[in-house]
């Protein structure tokens, strides 16, 4: 939501608050039933509103100020009913004390709701977290009705409403039976509520205890025998790191297991046939050490890392979620793990300048293994055709290098410079994070959107296609969304609205059969689609999970980015790219310091080597790069033999079997240890027995003693 719609709402809403409040109190002071019926419906009308999305930061940030939804409920109803009783609308008692009686039920239900409500969320939430695992031993059960389970602010609501007009037409008509047929109706309603979610309380209806859990936990891990595993943690934004080596986790030999630590997470995850164990307690996931699992794959560092590699019969090898020449991509932290996996050799190098006490025994090329959709370059576009040129500028990061990202300082000239070619097709793909911690890159990223839409809408209104293509683009659409649903079908598990962890739980089971071949076939259907339902001329804004970065290059002739992965991962292609230069540094500066721009063309913020640039690229005479680009292509991403696939999987077996050595020395050296304090043992117990044979002997007299 844009920041103007996001203040709108608040600067509407606040002062309707409290001018409702006002003409309830005025209402009071004056004896008007107006006033008080007015105000009180204006109170519960925005209490709705604020259910809507654009109004939910609203009711949050008063909630800060304890001003939550249930106080202004009781404020509103509390007025209420001093209106009424200065209205003389209580009297007589016979019909007055039927409405208190009825309004003192429903909050004082309201309140067992939301009791009856906290105890089966609590009993429902397991310690562990499962996708792709029969998970059915836990007596995992679909989650109760939301509106009673989960949605108090939306129950409250509705329960207001229907009050707050049964009183206000007390007010206006003086019959109390109004307001008291309401609060009544409320209470019978919340008393059926309350009974039918106390039925999550059974034994029968509610998942199995904690200590439970955790047994069944190292049941399946015993039965299972995990291998190899992949270890994540990270925020909402962040899945796309993990996500990016399912592929390759699922090919490697052993049985594979991805352990996360955020529950929110098991659905961020891909499409995956994998099986996914959530643990967020650090207690719990020390059970991992009692298990077969002897390989963690690191692709992200982050502060719930370090509590796994206190696990010592796992070995584990930080693999990162791609490699630039960005300082982050030689963090310190990185000397923690036991081996460092690298693509090639420029990272290898990149570790040894650091000097960041990462040994270079520890360093391991393996490649790029999920590199392999990528398509190898094919020659400069048509004489007289569309030049796809992807801009893929990365986030700002979490220092404030201005050379991180160049969204802000060179954005919007890249952009122009690139639009005023008529021959141009753009496809602007923002990193994820763009905007997550300086607020200027999530300005400048929604000026760049606004730039490419305009220019796209300015095309097809030249070129006469906003409506003479309509027919095709609607066949281009039904086709997507045909794709698009064939692919949610493999991909997605079908939610019901309330679902809980447990019933998702309990619906993501083990999978029926190898998905993989059939959600690759899927996922390319729908990527073709994708770029057939748009006319091959038509800029766009390619933001999401799909398509994907690596899609994106197969459709591209050229790439503009920044110091990121993407550069290294797109030189797979060895297709011509650009690297924006706002570091500050001179070009030779550049090149020296980051060796992944020594086969690009640099440009300045001000874009004026746009031109140029694409000149090269539409006649390969003029690229002097070509060679440059092979031979980096090699120092940063390794060899073509063997395949990287089997390299990684190679490193994987190798740690693999130091672990193994590790864990059989530690036992061989634990049981050598028993034997001899066993020996021990054995000698003092002689020694004792010696000893007291002698006493006795001493004490009887004898001279020759009782020893034999």
């Amino acid at each position: 939501m844009p920041f103007e719609s996001r203040l709108a709402a608040p600067a509407v809403a606040l002062p309707l608050l409290a001018a409702a409040c006002l003409l309830q109190l005025l209402g009071i002071v004056l004896a008007a039933a107006a006033p008080v019926a007015a105000g009180a419906l204006l109170a519960v009308l925005l209490e709705v509103l604020m259910l809507r999305r654009r109004w939910r930061g609203l009711g949050r940030r008063l909630g800060r100020i304890q001003l939550s939804a249930t106080v202004r409920h009781l404020v509103r109803d509390g007025l209420l009913l001093v209106g009424l009783a200065r209205l003389d609308a209580l009297h007589p008692v016979v019909e007055g004390v039927p409405l208190l009686a009825a309004m003192l039920g429903y909050w004082g239900l309201h309140f067992v709701c939301q009791a009856v409500a906290g105890r089966v969320r609590l009993s429902r939430r397991l310690p562990v977290v499962t996708r792709n695992i029969d998970a059915s031993a836990l007596n995992l059960t679909p989650a109760p009705p939301p509106l009673f389970g989960r949605q108090s602010t939306l129950r409250l609501a509705g329960v207001g409403l229907l009050t707050t007009v049964g009183m206000a037409a007390t007010a206006l008509t003086g019959y109390a039976l109004w307001g008291a047929l309401a609060a009544g109706a409320c209470c019978v309603a919340l008393l059926a509520g309350v009974g039918h979610l106390a039925g999550w309380l059974l034994p029968s209806r509610r998942p199995v205890g904690e200590a439970e859990a955790l047994a069944w936990l190292d049941a399946w891990l015993a039965e299972y025998r995990p291998t190899i595993g992949m270890y994540f943690s990270g925020g909402t934004a962040s899945a796309y790191q993990a996500n990016m080596w399912l592929s390759t986790l699922a090919e490697l030999d052993g049985r594979p297991v991805i352990v996360l630590r955020e529950r929110f997470m098991v659905q961020k995850l891909d499409a995956t046939d994998i099986p996914v164990l959530c643990v967020p307690r650090v207690a719990h996931l020390m059970r991992l050490e009692h298990s077969t699992l002897r390989v963690l794959l690191h692709p992200a560092n982050s502060g719930k890392t370090s509590q796994v590699l206190r696990i010592p019969t796992i070995k584990h090898a930080f693999i990162n979620h791609g490699e630039s020449d960005k300082l982050s991509s030689c963090n310190p932290y990185a000397k923690a793990y036991d081996e460092v996996w690298v693509a090639g050799a420029a990272a290898r190098e990149r570790y040894q300048s650091a000097d960041i006490g990462v040994e270079d025994k520890d360093v391991v090329e393996v490649g790029r293994p999920q590199l392999a959709p990528i398509h190898p370059y094919e020659g400069p576009p048509v004489p007289g055709g569309t030049t796809t040129v992807l801009y893929a500028p990365t986030w700002e990061g979490w220092t404030d290098d201005p050379g991180n990202t160049s969204v802000v300082l060179a954005g919007e000239a890249i952009v122009r410079a690139l639009l005023a070619d008529p021959a141009v097709r753009l496809l602007y793909k923002p990193h994820p994070m763009t905007g997550s911690v300086d607020p200027r890159a999530a300005e400048a990223d929604q000026r760049i959107r606004e730039l490419v839409r305009e220019a796209s809408a300015a095309r097809a209104a030249e070129r006469g296609e906003r409506n003479g293509g309509a027919e095709g683009a609607g066949e281009g659409a039904a086709e997507l969304e045909r794709r698009r649903a064939e692919l949610e079908a493999l991909t997605t598990c079908a939610f019901r609205r309330g679902a809980d962890e447990a019933e998702r739980m309990l619906l993501q089971g083990a999978p029926r059969g190898s998905r993989t071949a059939r959600v690759e076939e899927a996922t390319r259907a729908w990527e073709e689609a994708y770029w057939a339902s748009f006319p091959a001329w038509e800029h766009r804004v390619v933001t999401g999970r799909r398509p994907g970065i690596y899609a994106c290059f197969n459709r591209t002739h050229l790439l503009v980015s920044d110091v990121s992965s993407v550069v290294s991962d797109f030189l797979a292609s060895q297709k011509p790219y650009a690297v924006v230069n706002t570091s500050g540094l001179s070009e030779a500066d550049f090149k020296a310091g980051y060796p992944t721009v020594r086969a690009a063309t640099i440009l300045s913020p001000d874009a004026s080597g746009v031109p140029a640039l694409l000149e090269s690229v539409r006649h390969p005479e003029k690229d002097t790069l070509a060679q440059a680009r092979k031979e980096l292509k090699t120092h940063l991403l390794g060899p073509s033999e063997p395949p990287s696939l089997v390299r990684f999987n190679q490193a994987a077996l190798a740690l693999g079997a130091q672990a193994e050595a590790r864990n059989a020395r530690q036992t061989n050296g634990h049981a050598a240890r028993l034997a001899e304090a066993e020996a021990v043992g054995r000698e003092a117990r002689d020694d004792a027995e010696l000893v007291g044979r002698q006493a006795l002997a001493d004490a009887l007299g004898d001279e020759e003693g009782l020893c034999p």
